[in-house]
This record gives C-alpha cells, sequence and structure tokens, in this order.
C-alpha cells in the first residue's frame, strides 16, 4: 500500500498523514461491511464480498500429513466493467504489463485455495 500512497504525496496540499487516515479510513470500513456479510461496491472499479468455505480435508504441504481445516469467510473481489476495459486497453499498448496465461493463473487459483488435484 506504501507505493499506491505515494502517488498522492506529490500534491503539493495533501499530506502524508491525511492521506493514510483517509486510506485506511475507507479499508476499515470495506473490511466491517464484509465481516457483516454485506457487499460493497465501488462503480468502475469492482465489488467485494465475502464468501463461504466449508470445512474440508486438507494436506500439510510441508510433511504430507492430513489435517481438518474448518469452515471460514474468504475475501473475494470481482473486478467492474470500466476497470477491465481500462486493464486490457493498457496492456495491449504497453510492453511494461506481465499479464498471466490464463491456464497458469487457473492452476495457481487452484492451488492457492487448497484443492487436491
Amino acid at each position: 500500500m506504501a507505493s499506491l500512497l505515494k502517488n498522492f504525496f506529490s500534491e503539493p496540499h495533501l499530506y502524508q498523514r491525511d492521506v493514510e487516515k483517509v486510506v485506511n479510513a475507507i479499508l476499515d470500513q470495506i473490511i466491517e461491511a464484509l465481516a457483516r456479510g454485506d457487499r460493497v461496491e465501488l462503480r468502475g472499479f469492482g465489488a467485494f464480498s465475502a464468501k463461504l468455505r466449508g470445512a474440508r480435508t486438507g494436506r500439510n504441504p510441508r510433511t504430507g500429513v492430513v489435517v481438518s481445516v474448518g469452515q471460514k469467510a474468504v475475501a473475494f473481489f470481482k473486478t467492474g466493467k470500466e476497470m477491465r476495459k481500462r486493464i486490457n486497453r493498457e496492456a495491449a499498448t504497453s510492453s511494461s504489463v506481465r499479464l498471466m496465461p490464463f491456464s497458469a493463473a487457473k492452476m495457481r487459483t487452484r492451488r492457492g485455495f487448497g484443492a487436491t488435484e
């Protein structure tokens, strides 16, 4: 988040402490809404929601021992239409944006959520 905030610090009328307070207040409100089970939509940017993952059996990756993983809520973010358009437009014109092939992204997501495939 520090690199994100640095862009605001170049503005002469904005103080670092004020920008940090505003950003932290917004993030705290999003987190509180998700904890209540609410959905938070930022038009043009995307929507945050919490999804409930059921209990499952997993494996300790280091030892291979089977472990029980309890039910938990996980944060989910879906990009908005405007953001997708801008990302795709900028990715097509910029060589500095590194995109991961879909199949690799899909595998990383599945692995990250503990699938045993």
